[in-house]
């Protein structure tokens, strides 16, 4: 059970939930699976689901409109870039990220924390494939300057403006965004921290989600807000975080922080995670959609996921397909007159133009092996819910 603040908050809760909710549409006979549906604002979004990263409330090198009329429900824009530019000012006074971007359906914005801290420790995805870059590269390093009980200070990459980030000023910045999901500030540690430091941290994250969630309260504005959990990999402090969280009133629940060092130890960390996290509201994985990760964690019940990993991968010449990645660079698909896939993502482009467009050094083959990916994956998240409501998950 839930413990509530006070009477205001109860207001604000009921005025949160008129336009935002969730729903549980199927549970799998055979796995912790499920099928639901998030109501916002700015539609529906159908779970499980996979969210596009819109870094700069853009998709690298394709027109998110596309994207979105084919059924992308949810996008993630970063409160960290658009800080540094153009400014939550600017989006403001354009009436919002929707308005701004010219989008339909729904955002979520993080806090900008996740950005910030990876200036020093590198991303989720450097350490799940073990590149983090500790240590590697002091230009990013020395723009984080410091982090205190108050927030984090660190030098815009921009112009070397300092910019202290406090958890009431990212939640202001998140107002000014006006997206629907927003996210407490948050503190990112490294995989490889001694535990006494990452209690501290842990304790750190939670003092700040406090006070987010206190901002957020203020003026709601219709946006809902997740916790994100912390504790790295460490049970005992996973445990603590999601007690902690669960006795306040957030709207869901997204698991943050470091996941593990590969794959394994990330599902590992998962299988004790999810089953403590209440059922009855959303939650998101923060950082992680390949392929082979959500066919991994789905199954035990993640229902939305973000990467721009679809569209990294595309630029570098993969194109996703059901029978596996092609790496559209090699030569062997010079004379193949055929779509990549006969009916998930793009129909009416053959693998010889694409390998014809990515050797020409054509700036078209980036948006148009981005924009497969894309589609692939509306397609493959449409799939795995059906798989779920058939119990095959």
């Amino acid at each position: 059970m839930r413990r509530q603040f006070c009477k205001t908050a109860i207001q604000v809760e009921e005025q949160v939930k008129e336009s935002f909710r969730f729903e549980i549409i199927h549970k799998s006979s055979k796995s912790r699976a499920r099928v639901g549906r998030i109501y916002t604002p700015h539609g529906i979004i159908d779970t499980p689901a996979y969210v596009a990263v819109a870094t700069n409330a853009a998709l690298k090198h394709v027109d998110h409109r596309l994207v979105g009329d084919a059924g992308q429900q949810l996008m993630f824009c970063n409160t960290y870039h658009l800080l540094l530019h153009p400014g939550p000012a600017v989006i403001e006074a354009a009436g919002g990220l929707h308005k701004f971007m010219n989008r339909k359906g729904a955002i979520i914005t993080d806090s900008g924390g996740f950005q910030v801290f990876s200036l020093a420790h590198g991303s989720v995805y450097d350490e799940l494939n073990m590149k983090s870059r500790v240590g590697t590269n002091k230009k990013y390093t020395s723009l984080l300057l410091s982090v205190t009980e108050e927030g984090a200070t660190f030098r815009s990459y921009r112009d070397g403006s300092k910019i202290t980030l406090t958890p009431e000023y990212s939640v202001q910045i998140q107002k000014s965004l006006q997206g629907d999901i927003i996210i407490p500030l948050d503190e990112l540690p490294p995989y490889h921290m001694e535990r006494s430091k990452l209690v501290e941290s842990v304790n750190l994250t939670h003092r700040w989600e406090l006070r987010s969630l206190r901002e957020h309260q203020k003026n709601p504005k219709n946006q809902a807000m997740y916790a994100v959990i912390h504790g790295g990999v460490d049970r005992e402090l996973r445990q603590k975080s999601i007690e902690f969280l669960c006795s306040h009133p957030f709207d869901g629940f997204a698991i943050g922080g470091s996941l593990g060092k590969d794959r394994q130890e990330l599902i590992q960390l998962l299988e004790f995670v999810m089953p403590r996290i209440p059922t009855e509201y959303p939650n998101h994985l923060l950082g992680i959609a390949d392929l082979e990760s959500i066919e991994r964690v789905v199954p035990l019940g993640v229902d939305t996921m973000d990467s721009c990993y679809p569209f990294r991968v595309g630029r570098h010449g993969n194109l996703f397909t059901r029978r596996g990645v092609l790496h559209i660079s090699q030569s062997k698909y010079r004379n193949i007159f055929e779509p990549p896939d006969p009916e998930w993502g793009l129909k009416d482009v053959t693998l010889a133009y694409l390998h014809h467009l990515l050797k020409a050094r054509e700036p078209m083959a980036l948006t148009l092996l981005s924009l497969h990916n894309a589609l692939f994956m509306v397609e493959f998240m449409k799939d795995m819910r059906h798989r779920i409501l058939r119990d095959e998950i």
